[in-house]
């Protein structure tokens, strides 16, 4: 885990002054099931090590202030990010100024980002299984403003189905909204089934008329090297996915 802060960064057709990055695991100082780059200062890691490993984030991805770091509940609440340096119980961040970094944390769930055409909306969204069937998708694209058709989003890593089984109250749960999205799901030998985040965002995002979706495909469970997994490891460390305009 050792060696440089790393991240991704999207693939897609966004407004030249939109930045996006998605922390990988390496570069940090956090050790034990921490190691290395956690960013998360509510998992029981050592308070002086989170503090450096968000340094290093922020020198490295010259980030233009801090992040506005959230208490993420699984909810729908969505937060503007005005400068404040609060820590708000929200689950999604978007911002209308330049230098206003959103972020969410995740390890499993998936980060979705949006953003508008013209690159004055930018927001982030904490998006597991709960969050995507309680609306903070749709609740982030509300708050963004403007036609939805303008935006284009872009899903950053989460736990692939393969690795993520749930019991049939949660398929239940989605196929009671729509046979598209109960679709998302795999039955097993046990009884239960594979939820697939990056279908159902994809899904929950065309119906809201988010046609430009970019992003999926990683796996947070099997790419022990590259990102921290809750559900593999229990204790962990989380990473971030942060969007701010330039």
């Amino acid at each position: 885990m050792t060696g440089p802060v790393r991240w991704l960064e999207p693939d897609w057709p966004a407004p030249p002054g939109v930045r996006v990055i998605s922390t990988l695991r390496s570069g940090g100082v956090s050790t034990g099931p921490y190691a290395s780059l956690n960013l998360a200062a509510h998992v029981g890691d050592r308070p002086e090590s989170v503090a450096e490993n968000r340094r290093r984030m922020r020198a490295a991805a010259a980030l233009p202030g801090e992040p506005l770091w959230l208490e993420q509940v699984h909810g729908v609440d969505v937060v503007v990010h005005e400068g404040t340096a609060a820590l708000p119980r929200a689950d999604a961040c978007v911002a209308f100024e330049p230098g206003r970094v959103c972020g969410v944390m995740t390890a499993d769930c998936l980060p979705v980002v949006l953003v508008d055409g013209a690159g004055t909306r930018v927001g982030v969204a904490h998006a597991g299984w709960r969050g995507l069937l309680a609306g903070v998708v749709e609740a982030t694209i509300d708050r963004l403003g403007g036609r939805p058709q303008d935006l284009q989003a872009w899903l950053g890593p989460a736990i692939g189905a393969g690795a993520f089984e749930v019991g049939a109250e949660v398929r239940e749960a989605y196929a009671s909204r729509s046979a598209t999205l109960g679709s998302a799901f795999t039955p097993n030998q046990r009884g239960r089934f594979h939820a697939d985040l990056y279908s159902l965002a994809r899904a929950i995002l065309a119906v809201a008329g988010v046609s430009a979706v970019h992003g999926g495909g990683w796996c947070t469970h099997t790419e022990a090297d590259r990102f921290f997994s809750f559900r593999r490891d229990g204790t962990t460390g989380r990473m971030a996915t942060l969007a701010w305009l330039a």
